[in-house]
């Protein structure tokens, strides 16, 4: 499996587009199909692991592990921009509405 394949799998699984993907690692449009025919810059590489909670070895293929890696996430449960996943699926809106409500002890509002 290449770099790309690589990345374009895992992104799929963590519910995002290559164009999210790029959008979050902070990287120009399309600049990951051309990691097909030449390697990325450590720098991008890195952010787009950061992204896809991964190891940058996992990405370059040197192991299959693509457990999470070593850096915790933190991700604030209110952030609409943030697509939160459960077993590499979206959680749908009123599942995260009904988590915020058990997170605030049953109560409906802030």
């Amino acid at each position: 499996m290449t770099l790309f394949d690589r990345i374009k799998t895992i992104s799929k699984k963590r519910g995002y587009s290559i164009a999210e993907v790029e959008r979050k690692a902070g990287i120009s449009a399309n600049y990951m199909y051309q990691w097909k025919k030449r390697n990325p810059s450590p720098k991008a590489l890195a952010s787009v692991a950061d992204v896809l909670n991964v190891s940058v070895d996992y990405l370059l293929g040197k192991t299959d592990d693509n457990s999470t890696s070593m850096k915790p996430k933190q991700v604030d449960i209110a952030d609409d921009d943030v697509i939160m996943t459960f077993e590499g699926k979206p959680i749908p809106p009123e599942d995260l509405e009904l988590m915020k409500r058990l997170l605030r002890g049953g109560r409906n509002n802030d």
